[in-house]
């Protein structure tokens, strides 16, 4: 039964499943897996996507725009690339800067060609490096990815991988969330893009990132990236979701006396917030911000002052508090890690793009905000589509026809009578990662005693299942989440230093020893390891 069989009265009780076979599968309908699934056509892939929401409308970057890595200059590009080094902690690769910048550009261009309307700058052209109009950059991703023949199913969370006899990735499970049932996609290939993980923290878009892409990939054997850099906090009004920080570089923090919080608006500044945060509230105004520009920043991120205009506030003459949102790795570094420029896993037929896929190549350990986070999932998203459809094609027409498996452990065994309760697995893995004082200012005792709890709730989810069907996927989601966050802390153990957003408060200092990445997996023993003892192993394998 094909998809376009389908009709919108059709509905499909959680019995009946829904059978497909093609050469690409995408997993996530973000930025990454549009363009994953828009060059997969191009090379002559029949794809089909799969998203969790509503591809064109869910996640980070619909729901609020994002500016863009864009440097048309070459003779800047060495400065580009320059000052983010020091930042990231050493971690990054040129050849991987280079190469985004120029897909990224490329990219743009093509967005421009199809009528994205990009704001103007003085001279009149076109400014690329901002997308800020999130909503359009989706809706005209899908449209495109739709005009390419691309077979879209919304509303459909994919909840474990399909693996041949061999080990090689073939497919994948989930549901239809809306339309009822089950659903199976036997495929060639497989591009993950289902984003990083931001634990349910309420940040913009991000409810719908939770890291289930890290856990399915881990269980068909694929390993972890810089999961250290994994704790990026945004901020927002607290009464607010909305995590747009550029307008705060005007801002003035201060105590609940009034009295101004001297550091707050430095560099440093998220650090200071933080710290008062754990005993008082912090308060914010806009009123230095020059009139000139004060028009001009409603009409480039008017989604920034809704929750101001629903609460009668005018942030440029009055105070408002402000608190702090994880954002885990969805602004982090931290990913699945890929193993050549075709963004391909350590796995067969497994590639990976965007947020689910490490983005230390080209930010080191520190945080690619959004314009660097877009850049890749642009530029990953089309090198993975890419090689995933000359991956399909290397397999021949009948790589369909082999005989494949679920591969998923937590969560979905079907064998288990033990059941649990999401919700309850949800906050106990949130009360470990979204306090300041145990995943921002982390410790040796802190990072155990989490570590420790982390564990007890993976063995609680291992070999479970949801208590009903409507459950299937929340309970995906809390055991994505309980894994993210012991290869985060089991990393951020390991290393011993203080680099990039990964600050030890045990080791305040970065270690030129350990200048190297860290490669972290595994499911019931949680492992970390510097990529070199990874790469010299396969070498040897080869």
């Amino acid at each position: 039964m094909s998809v376009n069989q389908l009709t919108s009265e059709q509905s499909l009780t959680s019995d009946s499943h829904l059978d497909l076979e093609t050469d690409v599968l995408v997993i996530g309908g973000g930025p990454a897996g549009a363009w994953a699934a828009y060059n997969a056509v191009a090379s002559g892939a029949r794809v089909i996507l799969v998203d969790k929401g509503y591809c064109g409308s869910s996640g980070a970057t619909a729901s609020g725009g994002t500016s863009v890595w864009y440097v048309a200059n070459p003779d800047q590009r060495e400065m580009a690339m320059a000052s983010r080094e020091a930042l990231g902690g050493f971690l990054s690769e040129r050849d991987w800067m280079e190469r985004v910048l120029d897909r990224t550009h490329a990219n743009l261009h093509q967005l421009g060609g199809w009528g994205y309307p990009f704001p103007s700058n003085q001279q009149g052209q076109p400014y690329y490096p901002s997308l800020q109009q999130g909503a359009e950059y989706m809706r005209l991703m899908r449209k495109q990815v739709k005009k390419a023949g691309v077979q879209i199913l919304d509303h459909s969370p994919a909840l474990e991988l399909l693996a041949d006899q061999t080990g090689a990735v073939a497919g994948a499970k989930g549901i239809r969330r809306q339309a009822g049932g089950r659903w199976t996609v036997r495929a060639a290939a497989v591009v993950i893009a289902t984003g990083g993980c931001a634990f349910l923290s309420k940040a913009l878009g991000c409810n719908v990132l939770t890291g289930d892409g890290y856990l399915m990939a881990a269980e068909a054997g694929a390993e972890m990236s810089g999961m250290e850099f994994s704790n990026s906090y945004a901020l927002t009004p607290a009464f607010a979701s909305v995590t747009k920080g550029a307008f705060y570089r005007w801002a003035t923090f201060t105590y609940e006396d009034g009295t101004v919080i001297e550091g707050a608006g430095s560099q440093r500044g998220r650090s200071i917030i933080a710290k008062t945060l754990l005993t008082q509230p912090v308060y914010c105004s806009l009123h230095e911000t020059p009139e000139e520009i004060r028009a001009w920043m409603r009409t480039i991120q008017h989604n920034f002052f809704l929750p101001f205009d629903r609460k009668g506030i005018d942030p440029f003459t009055q105070r408002f508090p402000v608190t702090l949102r994880l954002e885990g790795t969805v602004r982090g570094t931290g990913g699945i890690r890929i193993i050549d420029n075709s963004c391909a896993t350590s796995v067969l037929g497994l590639y990976a793009a965007g947020d689910a896929a490490t983005r230390e190549l080209i930010c080191g350990g520190f945080t690619g905000g959004g314009s660097y986070n877009a850049a890749w999932a642009m530029s990953s998203g089309y090198w993975s589509g890419q090689a995933a459809a000359k991956y399909a094609r290397q397999l021949g027409a009948k790589a369909n026809q082999r005989q494949v498996h679920s591969i998923g452990q937590a969560a979905v065994s079907s064998d288990s009578n033990h059941t649990f309760n999401p919700q309850e697995v949800i906050q106990a893995t949130q009360a470990e990662v979204l306090p300041y004082d145990r995943n921002l200012f982390r410790t040796e005792q802190g990072l155990s005693d989490s570590l420790g709890r982390l564990h007890s709730l993976w063995r609680e989810v291992r070999h479970s299942t949801a208590p009903y069907y409507s459950q299937a996927l929340p309970a995906r989601e809390a055991a994505a989440m309980v894994a993210t966050a012991r290869w985060m802390y089991t990393s951020a153990q390991t290393r011993k230093e203080t680099r990039g957003m990964h600050k030890h408060q045990d080791y305040p200092q970065q270690d030129a020893n350990q200048q190297y990445r860290l490669i972290s997996g595994g499911l019931d023993t949680v492992w970390a390891k510097p990529e070199q003892e990874i790469v010299n192993k396969e070498l040897v394998t080869l």
